[in-house]
């Protein structure tokens, strides 16, 4: 495991770390690994987030397979005007 070292932080951006960590109970290098984790992809995440959106696209461009079972928005409101 790789060991990372992190200079000339801000006195603020420290304490938010510290204040943070103290809530967890965790150190603040736990928590820089857990903000770290959440916020920075790994190869493997990228690659299921690239195949959720084909899914999704793909999903996207097919048509209706029909009218289902309730009325367009259209019918409704044509039946709402007929009142």
């Amino acid at each position: 495991m790789a060991t990372l070292y992190v200079e000339n932080v801000p006195d603020d951006v420290y304490e938010a770390l510290r204040q943070r960590a103290r809530e967890n109970r965790s150190s603040i290098a736990a928590e820089v690994l857990s903000l770290l984790r959440s916020n920075v992809p790994t190869a493997e995440e990228l690659t299921r987030r690239q195949m959720l959106l084909k899914r999704a696209l793909r999903m996207q461009s097919q048509k209706p397979g029909g009218p289902g079972p309730f009325a367009s928005a259209e019918e409704l409101q044509r039946e709402d005007r007929l009142r």
